[in-house]
């Protein structure tokens, strides 16, 4: 998480009555509600709410949606062109898996419809990088606006809604990921702070704006999920009644053109490039930039063979200088086992240049990623052999 926050009323201690606050009925006390991750060990936060947020009316199971993963095995570069992918369903419904390891699951989504229902995702963080579209996360923490190249990351255990500003416009590509996302630590201090010189600092993310405070005595739908699993669960009460929180958990954004490149004279690898970790993957971002200056740079990435992570890119905007063929809301995958590098030309083609305008999402798992059969569709098969001259 990026640095602790209050917000709201709490009470000068943890696990003490809170003082009444004028204007709500209830029982004359607040109810405390502690996130924490990791059993106690790690993150936490705490919640004050009007009611108990353990009041549950009804709950049953809604469907089991399996993730088909291709059978037949393959081992080659692969190109997915998704900038047409149909719209469909809402924010959560509406997600087509890409691809999916036990680590991570990346999906595209291009909603057809304004969410109806609180959703919680019980079982992994979610990174919601929005392609384009804006709108406001409402969440238990209170409202934050997102913006187009925000990186929304929503805490699993998060009850949340998201409303678009315009629906057609929203595009998003989305991570789910049983591992907890984290700031890389080599990012920070023996203190916690990030380091002066990392390539942002706490002034660039930004957690809810205000409280979003629902006093609503009154019968609340949520779609909960649970590994593959859907839920659906009752509440006696509208579960946004916290008048007060703090601690190092909750939803925040961070636009990935604030996002500060490191640069040298001669090309620097990608791990420059870093903006999250988790155990199983890490999250990378490619922004704009100065190239390299040495007078015989080669201002392109050199051709590697990653013997232990799978790479895959997903290109938002901009020309990518290593590339021929892929196009904005592309992905590619260069697994490990086989070469990948610039394509032909393009080393020649960027002697003359001083910057690029490339901004892409890059997502290196530790362990092999599988393409799902719906993926197949959007599968350019020419890729693999796009190196030939």
């Amino acid at each position: 998480m990026p640095y602790y926050r209050q917000f709201g009323s709490i009470p000068p201690k943890h696990h003490i009555e809170h003082p009444q606050i004028p204007g709500y009925r209830n029982e004359g006390i607040f109810y405390e509600e502690v996130i924490t991750t990791e059993g106690f060990n790690r993150a936490y936060s705490i919640l004050y709410h009007l009611r108990p947020p353990t009041r549950v009316k009804h709950q049953e199971h809604l469907k089991s949606i399996a993730i088909e993963l291709v059978s037949d095995p393959m081992l080659r570069h692969i190109h997915l062109k998704t900038k047409e992918i149909a719209r469909a369903g809402d924010v959560i419904f509406g997600r087509t898996p890409m691809f999916h390891n036990s680590d991570v699951t990346i999906s595209r989504c291009r909603p057809a419809k304004q969410q109806e229902q609180l959703y919680k995702n019980a079982s992994a963080d979610e990174v919601l990088f929005i392609h384009s579209g804006s709108g406001v996360l409402h969440s238990l923490y209170g409202k934050q606006a997102f913006h187009p190249f925000d990186y929304v990351v929503i805490p699993r255990g998060t009850i949340y809604k998201i409303v678009f500003d315009d629906i057609q416009k929203a595009d998003l590509l989305i991570v789910d990921s049983p591992p907890p996302i984290r700031l890389p630590h080599r990012y920070k201090n023996a203190d916690g702070q990030i380091r002066l010189g990392a390539p942002y600092s706490e002034r660039d993310f930004h957690g809810p704006s205000q409280l979003d405070i629902v006093d609503q005595e009154a019968d609340t739908e949520l779609i909960l999920k649970k590994g593959e699993n859907y839920f659906r669960y009752v509440l006696a009460s509208h579960p946004f009644d916290v008048v007060g929180w703090d601690g190092l958990i909750y939803p925040y954004t961070f636009n990935a053109d604030d996002f500060e490149p490191i640069t040298g004279t001669i090309h620097q690898p990608p791990p420059i490039h870093q903006t999250f970790e988790t155990s199983g993957f890490v999250i990378c971002t490619f922004a704009p930039r100065v190239l390299d200056t040495h007078p015989k740079a080669v201002k392109v990435p050199y051709a590697h063979s990653n013997v232990d992570s799978d790479e895959v890119l997903y290109y938002v905007r901009g020309k990518f200088g290593s590339r021929r063929g892929v196009e904005e809301s592309s992905f590619t995958l260069h697994p490990l086992g086989i070469p990948h590098g610039p394509h032909p030309g393009t080393i020649v083609a960027s002697r003359a240049h001083t910057r690029t305008d490339e901004l892409a999402v890059m997502i290196d798992t530790f362990r092999p990623l599988h393409l799902t059969q719906v993926a197949i569709e959007y599968d350019d098969p020419k890729y693999p052999l796009s190196w030939l001259e």
